[in-house]
């Protein structure tokens, strides 16, 4: 299962939950939202779910986002939307329709009611168009501190390969060019041992990147994230020392490859939310 990365939007006074797995794809809780103007969540989240209109919304937000979804058993649920007799179901909506955009999660805390950001921000404007503003204010608020982090993040795990480049350029230069290469017999080795690197990691060498990604200027390394970059710069190290211990290079590429599934399982699992990755001038903060 994916780790549940949590966190939490302040709107006048009002704390609202917010989780995600994937970094793209954000549920805030709308039973939180509703807590704005309800002694009892619940029932508001209810009385607006039951609204033609509302349910329509949703139908269109799933067809647009959710390739499984059942858009014939929609159309059925549908037609009896805003009827007096009409109670909007959210266990029918995710089992029977394969609805994902609203889900109820348990627990004692954190638990309730969330939506897709998309679905809790209509929640939050047909509750209140001003609360809605104080939630999206606070929501900006969140995503430029967490990209503002992750950027900083990423061009220092950048430029740490980019050292450890250096290295791995001088163990092939004192091991593997010998005087009589020419100059491209020199380029096209600095070029393999690279692109053993890029399979070992990514599974794949520069020019069959390039071939899949026509349209995109630079290299893989330019377009990979945190987790691989870091263990990027730790290969190019350890390929530098196999190098130095004269090991072959098809044994090298093995374990290469044994060391990058090892470290991105390792990586993976730890918790790189925005309120846990810390910048070089917070952890000289800390330190004070």
């Amino acid at each position: 299962m994916a780790k549940i990365i949590k966190d939490t939007i302040h709107a006048k006074g009002i704390e609202i939950g917010i989780y995600t797995t994937d970094f793209e794809n954000e549920f805030i809780s709308l039973t939180d939202i509703a807590r704005y103007r309800s002694a009892d969540p619940r029932i508001t989240i209810h009385t607006w779910l039951r609204g033609r209109d509302i349910v329509e919304f949703l139908g269109l937000w799933e067809s647009l986002h959710n390739p499984d979804f059942k858009r014939s058993e929609f159309d059925t649920f549908k037609s009896e939307a805003g009827t007096n007799a009409f109670t909007f179901s959210i266990k029918e909506w995710n089992d029977t329709l394969q609805g994902k955009g609203i889900i109820t999660k348990s627990g004692r805390y954190g638990g309730g009611i969330f939506a897709h950001s998309d679905i809790a921000l209509e929640f939050a404007s047909w509750l209140s168009p001003e609360f809605k503003l104080y939630i999206i204010k606070d929501y900006k608020r969140l995503k430029s501190d967490e990209n503002s982090r992750l950027s900083l993040n990423w061009n220092l795990n950048r430029e740490l390969s980019k050292l450890n480049y250096k290295i791995h350029t001088d163990a092939i230069k004192e091991k593997l060019i010998i005087p009589e290469l020419t100059p491209a017999q020199k380029s096209f080795v600095y070029a393999d041992e690279a692109d053993l690197l890029n399979v070992a990691l990514f599974g794949m060498t520069a020019k069959e990147w390039r071939k899949g990604n026509p349209g995109k200027k630079g290299n893989i390394r330019d377009y990979t994230d945190l987790h691989h970059l870091l263990v990027l710069a730790n290969l190019e190290s350890y390929n530098a020392i196999l190098i130095e211990q004269n090991i072959e290079q098809p044994q090298r590429l093995e374990m290469l490859r044994e060391t990058a599934l090892k470290q991105l399982r390792t990586i993976q699992a730890l918790d790189f939310s925005s309120s846990k990755i810390l910048t070089i001038s917070d952890r000289a903060e800390e330190s004070k």
